[in-house]
């Protein structure tokens, strides 16, 4: 039985992960390390629901004692700082989306990964069940893809990059090139945004959010023989991940990704909010700089807290 390490329980994924392991035989939380605005009553009720028998108050210390670690605090500019004493440890990390928030912490992954580092994420839309019927069907039926569009609620990033994500799930082993802001729209107090996004193989993406309230996250696959459209199933998707996770632990073939990949993403956004901030003109991932504006993890974790507040 694998040992997995939880770094701050801030978001609905933790308890929702625990709860599907459970059912397996694979792996378990059983040690947990928390810093976060989650209160302690609330680490304990964790602990006593999935039968999480340590804490610890050092990352470096708790690293002896799991064997990987799934940091899953909702401020992404923290993500690098709450990995590196298993990094350096030599234990496996699993780093709960978004990755990062800004290119230069892209680089920072890069590098390591370079170094031969074990990081492994991130969005659970890479994953689906939805995405491998797809690859089920031979590709001389369904043709090579020419286009994919997803649609996602909520926010610009924190959710939203679970659009991108699927995208690149149903384009995998592609590169993107770039990514251009197409514009914006307002029904009543309802603001949307629309990106499009191209690849070296020639194919195109658009993603587009609803900017308030959560949507079903949808994606429309069009080939060059026929289409598939698909409502991703959220009861399902941390499960499908899940049993990648766990193939990889054992050693066992698996569909996670390089670090590259999952940093695709977050430059593919980067790019959209350099292209929107510049009136949607097209911006190159490659032309992305260390000093353009990320987005903000310390600021979202300020919002998320309060919104998981008990309403007066």
């Amino acid at each position: 039985m694998f040992r997995i390490g939880t770094v701050n329980i801030d978001t609905s994924h933790a308890p929702s992960f625990a709860e599907i392991l459970l059912k397996g035989d694979t792996a378990r939380y059983t040690a947990i390390y928390n810093d976060g605005f989650r209160a302690d009553e609330e680490v304990n009720a964790f602990m006593e629901r999935f039968g999480v028998k340590e804490r610890y108050t050092d990352l470096a210390e708790m690293a002896k004692n799991v064997d990987i670690a799934f940091i899953q605090s909702c401020n992404w500019d923290r993500h690098i700082e709450l990995s590196m004493p298993f990094i350096e440890a030599g234990v496996p990390v699993f780093i709960d989306k978004p990755l990062v928030g800004n290119l230069k912490d892209c680089k920072v992954l890069e590098q390591l990964a370079a170094e031969g580092k074990v990081i492994l994420g991130t969005s659970a839309m890479r994953y689906t069940y939805e995405r491998d019927s797809f690859f089920a069907v031979p590709e001389e039926q369904r043709g090579k893809i020419l286009h994919v569009s997803t649609t996602v609620g909520v926010d610009e990033f924190n959710y939203a990059i679970h659009s991108v994500e699927s995208i690149l799930g149903f384009l995998k082993g592609d590169t993107a090139l770039s990514c251009r802001h197409l514009g914006s729209s307002m029904v009543e107090d309802v603001p949307q945004d629309s990106y499009f996004v191209k690849f070296q193989s020639g194919a195109t993406a658009c993603y587009h959010i609803c900017m308030k309230g959560w949507q079903p996250s949808t994606a429309v696959v069009m080939t060059q023989k026929t289409g598939f459209v698909y409502k991703l199933d959220v009861n399902k998707l941390y499960e499908a991940m899940l049993k990648h996770v766990c193939a990889w632990l054992k050693g066992e073939p698996n569909d996670m990704v390089s670090l590259p990949e999952m940093t695709m993403a977050v430059k593919i956004m980067l790019a959209g909010k350099k292209s929107k901030e510049n009136g949607g003109c097209e911006v190159a991932l490659q032309d992305l700089r260390d000093d353009d504006p990320g987005f903000d993890g310390y600021a979202f974790e300020e919002f998320y807290a309060e919104s998981q507040r008990p309403k007066k």
